[in-house]
Parts: C-alpha cells; sequence; structure tokens
C-alpha cells in the first residue's frame, strides 16, 4: 500500500472513535500497531478505523510495550525493524505480560527469519507490501483463534490426552499442557478428527484460515513444537503420525502403535 505524507506524530492521543457500521466482519477489534515508518502507519490506522477498528501507532518497541500493557489491544501488528528493540525480542517481552494475538508485518522475504519469528511466539506473518483487505483478514483469522469454543461442546480424549474445546485447555496424563493459541488450534482441529487423515493443505485453510495454501514449513514447525509438549518426535510418535504425501492424524488408542500402545 503506498503511504501517505506524514504529520505530525501525536504522542499519548487516545483511540480514535470508529465510525459505527453495521454488519461489518465480526466485531469491532481494538488494534494496536507497532510500526517505525509513521506513513505506514498512519495509512494503516485511518484505513482500519474506517472499517469500524480502534487503532492506536507506535513508532518504538517500548511506546508498544506500554501500549500493550496499558490499552490491553486485541491484537497487535508488529514490524521487525523498530529503531530501539530487536521486533523478536519485543515479542517475548509483550509475551511476558499479555497472551493477546500479534500478527508480524515485514519486509523480511526470507524463510529462515518466517520461521524464527513464529518460533518466538508470532500468531501469523505477512510480507510488505500488503493490502489493507490481506491484513484485516489475518487479524480475524487469529481473532477468532483466540475465541473461546461453545460451552456445549464436550472434552475430547484421546487416550491419556484431553482436549476441551470449550475451555481451550489440553491435559496430559492428568497434566495441564502449556499450548499457544496456534498450536491449541492445531491439536483441537486433529482431536476432532482423532483417526484420520488431514492433509496439510486442509491444515493451512482451517487453521491457519489460509484457503489457497501456504508453506508447508509453518505447519512442520507448529507440528514439532506440540509433538515436543506431547513428548514425542517424528521419529517416535505418540499420538501423532505423519505420512509424507498424504497428512497428519492424531492416533487412537486402536490404531497399530497409538496412544499407550506399546
Amino acid at each position: 500500500m503506498s503511504p501517505p505524507t506524514p504529520g505530525p506524530a501525536r504522542p499519548g492521543r487516545s483511540w480514535p472513535r470508529p465510525p459505527i457500521r453495521r454488519g461489518y466482519g465480526e466485531r469491532v477489534s481494538n488494534v494496536l500497531i507497532v510500526e517505525d515508518d509513521l506513513r505506514i502507519g498512519e495509512a494503516l490506522q485511518r484505513t482500519l478505523t474506517r472499517r469500524g477498528h480502534q487503532v492506536r501507532v507506535a513508532v518504538t518497541g517500548l511506546a508498544g510495550l506500554q501500549h500493550a500493557v496499558d490499552d490491553a489491544p486485541d491484537v497487535v501488528v508488529l514490524d521487525l525493524g523498530l529503531p530501539d528493540v530487536e521486533g523478536r525480542q519485543l515479542m517475548s517481552m509483550i509475551r511476558a505480560v499479555s497472551s493477546v494475538p500479534i500478527i508480524v508485518a515485514t519486509a523480511r522475504v526470507e524463510e529462515s527469519e518466517m520461521v524464527a519469528t513464529l518460533d518466538a511466539g508470532a500468531d501469523d506473518y505477512i510480507v510488505k507490501p500488503y493490502s489493507a483487505d490481506q491484513l484485516e483478514a489475518r487479524m480475524r483469522a487469529v481473532l477468532r483463534r483466540s475465541q473461546p469454543g461453545s460451552p456445549d461442546e464436550p472434552p475430547v480424549v484421546v487416550g491419556a490426552l484431553t482436549v476441551d474445546l470449550a475451555g481451550r485447555t489440553a491435559t496430559l496424563d492428568d497434566r495441564p499442557l502449556d499450548l499457544t493459541k496456534l498450536e491449541f488450534d492445531l491439536l483441537a482441529y486433529l482431536a476432532a478428527r482423532a483417526g484420520r487423515m488431514v492433509s496439510k493443505r486442509q491444515l493451512m485453510a482451517e487453521v491457519w484460515h489460509q484457503p489457497y495454501g501456504g508453506a508447508d514449513k509453518t505447519v512442520d514447525v507448529h507440528l514439532s513444537w506440540l509433538r515436543k509438549k506431547l513428548g514425542e518426535s517424528a521419529a517416535e510418535p505418540r499420538f501423532i503420525t505423519t505420512v509424507r504425501g498424504v497428512g497428519v492424524k492424531l492416533m487412537l488408542p486402536t490404531d497399530p502403535a497409538g496412544p499407550g500402545a506399546p
């Protein structure tokens, strides 16, 4: 997107009051944009405000951290190239005080950067230049993933693993699992289809809400993290098995080498 000519910074301003737009999107959200290029930040602020969001812009990492603490945003859009704090370091600082979904928006296109950033705790990764429509779609996706399930949904039990979809919690051998939002979404999707093979394309469409596919590496990285927390590996699976070129499934106790099998 082409940012407008920058205007003077207005530190400490309150959330802009958005126009009321009935029926647009899922709900009004509070968005924190941490972007050192004020032209880009203010252009996004104007566009998202017109679409019914409440938006604040921070041009430094430390200011962004303060707003994340004080304003409790629903989602953070974070640039990695900040003048005072490295973006991934700032993510760790935000994660220490908040579980707010973080979308990294950066010009860095290398796969190694994407993997390292997701590994550091980002919920999504978008490469500049991008449209406001694409950013807003990703915002809706991470906000959907952060919402609890229906209170009527019963827990899914697979061997020693219990996944509570309503409470968004999971336990293994009666001990709670410390999962990120995406790790829980991935586990919940597999648990609801236990014993059935699910393709990586299907996971990208249903868990990452990217129906036209994406990098298999994204799925592989999150599967690796999830396996580690389940006390297994790809070479020695306890719950999750992968068939190259076919897909992934959460094994049932009745499956060969399934949960609890010798």
